[in-house]
């Protein structure tokens, strides 16, 4: 059980943390060039994404993380209360 449990929190991870690059890395970086062509609050968005959208994500990606990890608690809290 606590292999699945950390398995779940692994998978969470690894998703939230593939996000958080492609954004950050991504949009900032790679894709900037294309994202210049957009403004958001009177910036190219390539920019706001590498100087500010990355970190505004990043905050948002703790908290869905939490929310998550509350859920999986829940989860395997309940199962482990059954098995006893």
């Amino acid at each position: 059980m606590k292999q699945n449990y950390w398995r779940s929190n692994l998978k969470i991870l690894s998703i939230l943390l593939s996000i958080w690059f492609i954004v950050s890395f991504g949009f900032g970086i790679i894709f900037s060039d294309f994202l210049d062509q957009f403004q958001i609050g009177g910036f190219k968005l390539g920019f706001w994404f590498a100087q500010q959208g990355s970190i505004y994500l990043f905050v948002l990606l703790i908290f869905i993380y939490i929310h998550l990890m509350n859920k999986l608690d829940k989860k395997y809290k309940n199962k482990s209360e059954k098995d006893s």
